[in-house]
């Protein structure tokens, strides 16, 4: 049995009597003062969601990368670009597919009308078609970026949050000091303890939370680069053919 868990002191309370208390991380919980109740709480419950958020972000990202990957070796393969349209549909379930399915519809509903291609009307087609594609990877990316914010809050706020739980607790640690007018180390220790477990579970929550936004941050970044450069590559090949149709 883990003693760490079970360990327990014998000490005097402000009001005299001795008891037992408990230095287990559920005893320290119960026996802490409501401010640093509410503190731990607070500091559970972000890190919990945190995890979940790392989690959800970690997978979509990799699902996300393996079906660009596919939709890339398609593109790439010299399959007409309408048959690929047909095939992905209009409206599709990854954002990388999402920029081609915009830009094509706007292909079509230009091209289709069958009007004159001049210099003029070429140019406005271009610029509507990144346009749409630009349009397209911002409302992807804003997707993509959901609840990134609150990593980043838990990362910047858990740690004051815990010492506030720490500055309270020694606090009352004083104030029973000063009550008790005892000043040994039974007294001292389980509210310096309850203080400084808040710190910690502070530290706890948001040093993942860190870590893992710069990591998803990065990881983020490089998926909207590589929606804007296959955008950039997209457009190059529409362009080409609308010289080849003057």
């Amino acid at each position: 049995m883990d003693q760490l868990a079970q360990a327990t002191v014998t000490a005097s309370p402000v009001g005299g009597s001795s008891g037992q208390v408990d230095f287990s991380i559920v005893g320290m919980f119960l026996q802490a003062d409501i401010v640093v109740k509410v503190v731990l709480v607070v500091l559970i419950l972000a890190s919990f969601w945190s995890w979940a958020i790392i989690f959800d972000k970690t997978m979509r990202l990799r699902g996300l990368r393996g079906k660009a990957s596919q939709f890339e070796e398609t593109f790439w393969s010299g399959v007409s670009l309408e048959d690929l349209y047909d095939r992905v549909g209009a409206r599709p379930d990854d954002p990388l597919s999402s920029v081609f399915a915009g830009a094509m519809r706007e292909w079509r509903r230009s091209v289709s009308k069958g009007i004159s291609l001049t210099a003029q009307v070429k140019h406005a087609l271009q610029q509507r078609i990144e346009q749409v594609m630009a349009v397209t990877v911002s409302r992807e990316m804003d997707q993509l970026e959901r609840r990134m914010t609150f990593l980043a809050s838990v990362g910047s706020t858990a740690t004051f949050i815990g010492l506030f739980g720490t500055v309270w607790g020694i606090m009352n640690s004083f104030t029973s000091i000063a009550a008790s007018k005892n000043t040994s180390l039974a007294v001292v220790a389980p509210g310096i303890a309850e203080a400084l477990f808040a710190t910690a579970l502070g530290l706890v929550a948001a040093v993942p939370a860190v870590v893992a936004y710069n990591k998803l941050s990065h990881e983020i970044t490089r998926y909207a680069q590589r929606l804007e450069g296959f955008a950039a590559e997209f457009m190059t090949i529409l362009s080409r053919q609308l010289d080849e149709q003057a």
